[in-house]
């Protein structure tokens, strides 16, 4: 009698054991169930801010004056007759000075202080300059656009010539003015007598002729 309760309590507690393992593995297995749930749920999540997390606010539609100012078309820059060559801006406004300096007396400066001359083979009336290409280098027309300011000069004397590449030359009394490029400083004037053409000019558009290099010939009056 004491064998056989022996053994039914032994029946009876291993299948205690089994239910309680059987137990166990559903509520692992349910609990694994949730977890991957849990954890394709972020991973959709995670997936869906990735892919438009980084998608910004849509633009704007233009207004219509943005897009009227787009559909325009674009105005080709203007551009010389075919044949002649485009014209070269004008100058800047350029100061005439009358002055009296040592031995050479009365001259006519720019307002940089560099001595002008003219030159002899130009025309006074109509005024039109001979000095192109190369002779233009060495001795510089005096441009201007606008009335040049005087300081001493009469007014009545003053006025410009349109020049081959359409630029304004200043002249007085229909002679067109330039600068000497070998004048170094402001003063000097080692452009006097050159070539028997070029002569410092005088406030009142005449050759100055009170100093002349050694070996220059005095051409007849113009």
């Amino acid at each position: 009698m004491i064998r056989r309760n022996r053994i039914a309590i032994a029946v009876a507690g291993g299948m205690a054991a089994v239910l309680a393992l059987v137990m166990w593995t559903s509520n692992a297995t349910g609990l694994q169930g949730k977890t991957v749930a849990q954890t394709e749920q972020v991973g959709a999540a995670a997936q869906a801010e990735g892919d438009y997390g980084d998608v910004q606010e849509p633009l704007a539609p233009p207004t219509s004056e943005e897009a009227a100012a787009e559909a325009a078309p674009v105005e080709p820059a203007a551009e010389a007759p075919e044949g002649q060559a485009a014209p070269a801006p004008s100058g800047p406004q350029v100061t005439l000075v009358a002055k009296s300096v040592p031995k050479m007396g009365d001259v006519v400066q720019d307002g940089d202080g560099r001595t002008l001359y003219r030159f002899d083979k130009d025309t006074p009336n109509p005024a039109k300059s001979n000095c192109e290409g190369q002779c233009a280098v060495t001795w510089p027309p005096v441009l201007s656009n606008s009335a040049p300011q005087l300081q001493g000069v009469d007014p009545a004397l003053v006025s410009t010539v349109k020049r081959a590449d359409g630029t304004e030359q200043v002249t007085l009394d229909g002679w067109p003015l330039y600068t000497y490029s070998k004048d170094e400083a402001p003063g000097q004037w080692k452009g006097q007598g050159v070539g028997n053409t070029w002569f410092v000019v005088q406030p009142n558009g005449k050759r100055n002729l009170e100093c002349l290099p050694a070996g220059v010939t005095v051409p007849p009056a113009a």
